[in-house]
């Protein structure tokens, strides 16, 4: 008869730290989905069919983007219902460790941010974070120039001030009188800063050309693939304060990063006090880029306006200064195309092992598998000698390496590997990827080979899971 479930196997090879209690409660009740355990009960690989991928979500994945996961490869199951899983979507839930079970391989945020997931932690762990860059580009780049007006005319001035009238009924006879209260200015022949000139930056530098607009841009990491994306006229500046000094509209659009280096509050006293009097910062990125207090002095000094996707305790109620409740990808589209492109991502790695759109891990491809191969995936600590350990493995094994692939990326390895599989049995490459996995420096280890959640391994710090 066979079984629904195993229980979860692990051999000590040498003294080590056990895994703390948390962590063994999600080592309970595994499927048979995983690969040595699976292959020792039912042998022959291409006989056994034990099911399916299973992904964990949290908040509320668009339909849409869900819809990319076949439900005759995979399973979709909401928070602590997938005990199994093998990958999780998320948006704004605040991942914490304990939710990430051991059979995790990746995880993917339907957004380009990923402050919600510890990313540091998971890349100790071996686990690539995944994000949706420019899948939301074009509903923040819409909300930007709606900001634009905003910081220009005086609209919710206007609209708050008729909704009073209207409550005492004067709306007829004050409109045309009080209209005098709310004037501003146009767009036109305007010059716009754009700070940062990833997907939403360019998108917003090209769109306000085309209302003619000036643009003055500023990104020192600038890639060729966004560049070729900004219009023609664009002066590119040499620092955030030149960038500034002459522009009507500042939008900033670069990543919040903690730290040292980072850039919290880079939008402080030194560049603010550097803007015109009467410009516009339009802030659709994260609130914490901003320095508050300066803010605050720039806008008591002068006609300056402050629109912000953010909420803000200082600035909430300045007459100058519109919040906005994070509208910035709240559309149905974005949701859907962000959603989508996640999904995408997640199926490609955990069916390919192609890496891409990750924040933690290098890109990584290779071609599809040559016929009679079977693709192994190692994730390793980046130190020196570990390609090689691993290809001597394969080489006492007597497999013939088809093709493979190395890249790093800070701390961590990535490896893809494919092998003849002609004249092997199961037992050699079950051998094979518990010997690999147990090197010194390896995080993790798989074997992709069409069965859909199998082959998958993690040295825990002396203990083989799989």
């Amino acid at each position: 008869m066979i079984p629904t479930t195993l229980s979860i196997a692990t051999r000590t090879l040498r003294p080590s730290i056990r895994p703390s209690l948390g962590s063994l409660r999600h080592m309970a009740d595994i499927s048979v989905e995983h690969g040595r355990g699976t292959w020792k009960t039912y042998g022959d690989i291409t006989s056994y069919q034990p099911g399916k991928f299973q992904i964990k979500t949290y908040n509320k994945i668009s339909p849409i983007g869900l819809s990319e996961f076949p439900s005759s490869q995979y399973e979709i199951k909401e928070g602590e219902a997938a005990t199994n899983a093998h990958a999780i979507l998320l948006r704004s839930h605040k991942l914490k460790e304990e939710e990430v079970n051991l059979t995790v391989r990746a995880i993917a945020r339907c957004g380009a941010g990923t402050n919600n997931v510890p990313v540091e932690r998971m890349t100790e762990l071996g686990i690539p974070v995944f994000n949706t860059p420019g899948a939301n580009a074009n509903a923040v780049k819409e909300l930007v120039l709606a900001g634009m007006l905003l910081g220009s005319r005086r609209i919710v001035d206007g609209v708050n001030h008729m909704k009073k009238l209207g409550e005492e009924g004067l709306q007829k006879e004050r409109v045309e009188k009080d209209k005098a209260m709310f004037g501003g200015r146009e767009l036109k022949n305007k010059t716009l800063a754009v700070i940062g000139l990833g997907h939403i930056g360019a998108a917003t530098a090209r769109d306000a050309e085309h209302l003619g607009c000036k643009i003055i841009g500023y990104d020192p990491s600038l890639s060729i693939e966004n560049a070729l994306k900004l219009p023609r006229s664009i002066e590119l500046a040499d620092s955030i304060v030149n960038a500034v000094k002459n522009a009507d509209y500042i939008s900033i659009n670069i990543p919040y990063i903690k730290g040292e280096g980072g850039t919290h509050g880079i939008i402080g006293k030194d560049v603010i006090g550097s803007f015109k009097e009467d410009a516009v910062l339009l802030n659709f990125a994260r609130g914490e880029l901003v320095d508050s207090e300066a803010m605050k002095q720039f806008l008591d000094s002068g006609d300056g306006r402050y629109i912000s996707d953010f909420p803000d305790d200082l600035l909430w109620n300045h007459p100058n200064t519109v919040l906005l409740p994070h509208l910035g990808a709240s559309t149905a589209e974005a949701e859907d195309a962000a959603a989508s492109m996640a999904a995408s991502t997640i199926r490609s790695f955990l069916e390919t092992g192609t890496i891409r759109n990750s924040v933690n891990f290098p890109s990584t491809s290779l071609p599809n598998c040559p016929d009679n191969s079977i693709r192994f995936t190692v994730v390793t600590r980046n130190v020196p000698g570990m390609l090689a350990h691993i290809s001597e493995v394969f080489g006492h094994a007597q497999l013939n390496i088809l093709q493979q692939i190395n890249q790093s990326k800070g701390n961590v390895a990535y490896n893809v590997v494919d092998v003849d599989t002609s004249g092997h049995g199961v037992v050699d490459f079950k051998d094979v990827q518990e010997k690999i996995t147990m090197l010194d420096g390896v995080l993790s280890s798989r074997v992709i080979y069409g069965v859909p959640g199998t082959g998958y391994a993690k040295n825990l710090e002396g203990d083989y899971f799989v």
